[in-house]
């Protein structure tokens, strides 16, 4: 907190904050020189004092720093690379625009004034008399030439820029990111930033594919102008995941469902409880009629066909044996997979990516136009893990978590999941509707919280109990309702054995 001395000689300067300003006037100055030499306001910088006995003055003076700036220097402008990153460089360097040059060294930080032009309309008034520079300014700013590199420089490296550029259209689309050329352009012009301003239009183009990409140094600004554009967050999220996966050592759990019968069998489980977990509830003995009959119940036509399609893909071990081995596979296995499940729910786009964004309350997915992109993207992840745990664990999430169709999203996870698992002739898993609620945690804080551990912990859990499962339909049935399976979690937890998970 300022406090800005204004009193009679007999009155004391309150000292209810941290940090106290030098005055031209005299009778404050006295004021200020009896609290320093009582040991009640120490310096920490020219012109700056505090209350504060105990902190370094760096600590005191980066604490404060936007105050002090507006102070020292009223309607300065937080501008180049400080304007995008509110905070020193790692170097401790900022820059301020203002009407001369001159470097100034306060304790833990550098304070650069660079002469030029004073605050615009879209510059930011944020502390005090200090000023921020709107980001179309930004990043005409770190488009001009600098001396110094690294973190002394006043401008960002292009990627920087790139990026900051890939999130407009991100965010705002590309009519977004012609707005933001527009004011570029104009505050160009008023200030005379021409070169500036084409550095900035060639990214901007290029990013548009209205430009050859020669231009582009970043990877995501790159798959933009190349039309796979990808979300960054999610592939952030994909990397952690990875190298917990990495991390883990995961048993082997032979596929025991050899045979055509016991194979099918399981399938049928599969598709059964996959659907119920969506919120497509049948009573058992109906879906089994509809998957020996291959016909739909009259009354519930469109949920009869996504059993049936769901039992269609997991029954085949040829299908299921299919895993993708480039990008361009993965997206082909996904829409033609996808077109079969959902055949019979034409407002849904069988075989197509969403045209829309969805979510699941709070949890918002990836955007419609950063589908194929994130898929490419993670797939370059995927195709470095080993283990066919590891790969079932990862694809099935991040088929999850980007959710690339209007609906089947969850289906199609858990099958591409389980695909990777009958390629390497490893027990598919089973989520029965008892362990919805353990499944669907597990997959919440990997999403929000960043928690791999727990998702994978508890997909372990459920392999092993898959595993367990082997024989034809009376068998497997017998044995999911004596381990809670068809229960609905808030009435029991999965059961195996002695064993309560």
């Amino acid at each position: 907190m300022v406090i800005i001395i204004a009193l009679m000689e007999n009155f004391l300067p309150a000292l209810h904050g941290e940090i106290v300003f030098s005055s031209s006037n005299s009778v404050i100055s006295r004021q200020i020189s009896k609290l320093e030499k009582t040991g009640r306001l120490r310096k920490v910088a020219p012109r700056i004092y505090t209350t504060n006995q105990h902190d370094t003055p760096q600590a005191i003076v980066l604490r404060n720093l936007w105050t002090i700036l507006g102070y020292l220097y009223p309607g300065g402008v937080l501008s180049h690379r400080s304007a995008l990153e509110f905070q020193p460089t790692p170097s401790g360097h900022i820059y301020l625009t203002y009407s001369y040059s001159k470097k100034i060294e306060l304790p833990g930080v550098v304070v650069h004034l660079i002469e030029g032009p004073g605050p615009v309309e879209g510059d930011n008034l944020f502390a005090g008399q200090l000023y921020a520079a709107q980001q179309e300014r930004a990043l005409l700013e770190n488009l001009q030439p600098a001396r110094k590199s690294g973190n002394e420089s006043k401008a960002l490296p292009q990627d920087h820029i790139e990026e900051r550029l890939e999130q407009v259209i991100r965010v705002n689309g590309e009519s977004g990111l012609n707005l933001f050329r527009d004011t570029a352009r104009k505050i160009a012009e008023d200030f005379g930033w021409r070169r500036e301003f084409d550095r900035l239009n060639r990214l901007i183009s290029a990013l548009l594919k209205t430009k050859p990409s020669k231009f582009l140094t970043s990877p995501i600004a790159i798959a933009r102008a190349f039309g796979n554009a990808y979300d960054p967050g999610r592939i952030n999220l994909f990397q952690k995941l990875f190298i917990a996966l990495n991390q883990n050592r995961f048993g082997d759990f032979p596929d025991q469902n050899i045979s055509q019968l016991s194979f099918r069998s399981f399938a049928f489980y599969e598709a059964y409880f996959s659907n119920f977990i969506e919120g497509t509830e049948f009573d058992l003995d109906d879906a089994k009629r509809i998957i020996e009959t291959q016909t739909p119940m009259p009354a519930r036509n469109e949920d009869s066909h996504d059993i049936l399609g769901t039992f269609e893909l997991v029954s085949s071990r040829e299908e299921m044996s299919i895993t993708p081995s480039s990008a361009e596979d993965l997206i082909e296995i996904l829409l033609r997979r996808h077109k079969m499940l959902m055949n019979a729910r034409a407002s849904k786009k069988p075989g197509q990516f969403k045209h829309q964004n969805n979510r699941a309350g709070e949890t918002f997915f990836v955007d419609h136009e950063l589908v194929k992109g994130t898929l490419m993207k993670g797939f370059e992840i995927y195709r470095a893990l080993e283990h066919p745990f590891s790969k079932a664990a990862f694809i099935m999430f991040m088929v999850a978590e980007i959710h690339p169709f209007m609906d089947g999203n969850g289906r199609m996870a858990r099958i591409m999941m389980n695909a990777e698992l009958v390629k390497a002739s490893q027990s598919k898993i089973l989520i029965p509707t008892v362990f919805r609620d353990d499944y669907m945690t597990a997959l919440r804080r990997l999403t929000r919280q960043f928690d791999p551990d727990t998702y994978i912990k508890m997909l372990g859990k459920i392999h092993h109990f898959s595993w367990t499962l082997a024989g034809g339909m009376d068998i497997l049935e017998e044995k999911l309702r004596l381990s809670n399976a068809f229960k609905l979690p808030e009435d029991a937890q999965l059961n195996l054995g002695d064993q309560l998970w």
